[in-house]
Parts: C-alpha cells; sequence; structure tokens
C-alpha cells in the first residue's frame, strides 16, 4: 500500500518532470539550422598559363558589393507587423411540450381507482450562449546581418544569422532564417524581412525581467491540459 506521503513525492515529481518540458518562462527557442543545407566549398581559382587575372569569386570588376557568393553578408531590416482580430458569438434556444388526455374506453374514462393513468404532460426548455473575441497585434523592427550559407541553382541565396546580446538583468536573441532573391537586394546591401521567403523569425529572452513578467509554475499547471478545472 502506498503512503499518502510516498504518494505526494510521486506526484510532486511527476509534475515536475511534466513541466519542465515546457519551456522556461521568457525563454525562446532557436531554431535549428535550415535543412537540407550542404555546405559549398568555393572553388579555388586555377592561375591559366598565360592569363594576368585567374577567374573566381572574389574578381568582379564591375559589380557592387551586394551579397551574392556562399560566406558573404546581408543585412535584414526587420519591418514585421501584424494584426489578427476574431470575433464569435453562438446563441441556441430549444423548448419542446407533450400533453396527453386520458383515453376513454366505451364511453367511461380509463383509470385505476378513480385516476386516470395515461393523462401524461411533459415540457422541457433548452438554451445555450457562448460569446469570444480575441485581438493580437506584434511589431518588430530593427536589423541583423545574416550570413549566405548555400546558393541555389537559380541564384537565390539561403541565408541565416543570429545576434545574442547580453544585457545588464539578461540575454536576448534574434535568428533569421530563409531565402532571398539576389535581385531584391538593395544597392546598400539590405533587404527587407517582408522579402525573406521561408522565413524563421525567432525573438526572445532570458533573464530576471523575463521571468518577472511571467507566469509561475503553479499557475502555468492550473492553466495547462493537465487541469481538471
Amino acid at each position: 500500500m502506498i503512503r499518502p506521503s510516498s504518494l505526494a513525492v510521486v506526484l510532486a515529481v511527476t509534475a515536475s518532470a511534466l513541466l519542465s518540458g515546457c519551456v522556461a518562462a521568457g525563454d525562446v527557442r532557436p531554431y535549428a539550422p535550415m535543412a537540407p543545407i550542404v555546405p559549398v566549398a568555393m572553388p579555388v581559382a586555377q592561375p591559366s598559363a598565360g592569363a594576368i587575372y585567374a577567374a573566381g569569386p572574389g574578381l568582379n570588376l564591375y559589380g557592387d558589393r551586394r551579397a551574392r557568393d556562399v560566406g558573404d553578408l546581408l543585412t535584414i531590416t526587420l519591418v514585421e507587423s501584424t494584426t489578427a482580430s476574431s470575433t464569435a458569438n453562438t446563441a441556441i434556444t430549444k423548448s419542446d411540450s407533450v400533453d396527453m388526455t386520458n383515453p376513454t374506453l366505451l364511453g367511461a374514462p380509463l383509470s385505476v381507482g378513480g385516476l386516470g393513468i395515461l393523462n401524461n404532460n411533459t415540457a422541457g426548455d433548452r438554451s445555450f450562449a457562448g460569446k469570444g473575441n480575441t485581438a493580437q497585434s506584434n511589431k518588430m523592427q530593427g536589423s541583423i546581418t545574416v550570413t549566405v550559407v548555400q546558393r541555389l541553382a537559380n541564384g537565390n541565396l539561403v541565408v541565416q544569422g543570429q545576434k545574442n546580446m547580453r544585457l545588464n538583468q539578461g540575454d536576448e536573441l534574434v535568428q533569421v532564417q530563409g531565402i532571398v532573391r539576389a535581385a531584391d537586394i538593395a544597392p546598400d546591401n539590405t533587404i527587407p524581412s517582408s522579402k525573406v521567403a521561408e522565413a524563421r523569425i525567432a525573438y526572445g529572452g532570458r533573464g530576471a525581467v523575463a521571468q518577472s513578467n511571467a507566469m509561475g509554475w503553479l499557475s502555468r499547471f492550473f492553466n495547462s491540459r493537465l487541469s481538471p478545472y
């Protein structure tokens, strides 16, 4: 037989294990590297006999400084802004009633001991009303410099990079991954995040400031699916 004290310990350990699988309050999980990412080695320029210049990606007499090869840097300007809202109203009402008078048999009412046993009536009312609304707004501004990790066959560039900032009361992480089109890169080697395909943008932090603005572990338990209430 399990003692009450042992049962309490088991329940506490189980709850801790379940809650430990959740992301810590104020924390952010960075994305894994974009797959499939196959490192592409830059070709080594081989000099040819009788030539002054050797062909290679590092030589471009008439090109600009925009990113175009693996290992180049590109600055992404974060201009994310989203707004969403939803409202729902539901109302259901149903009423029913049934009346049945006592029948007669051979001109006399059908009764037992003077009581009409088949004289019945039923009535019922049901109603349901529900209302819900939600609204969300997000905005992100800033910039982050990423690295070209792959050049696709059609000329598009796979980029990824992150910025880690350690402030006085915590750490901040900004991470961006995606695919950009070389034609969308501005002459100053920048591109807005709205033109990044397959974009994965992560932002968050950890530390004293993030923890003070987060719900406690017991409150998270009672707001999770494990709570029976």
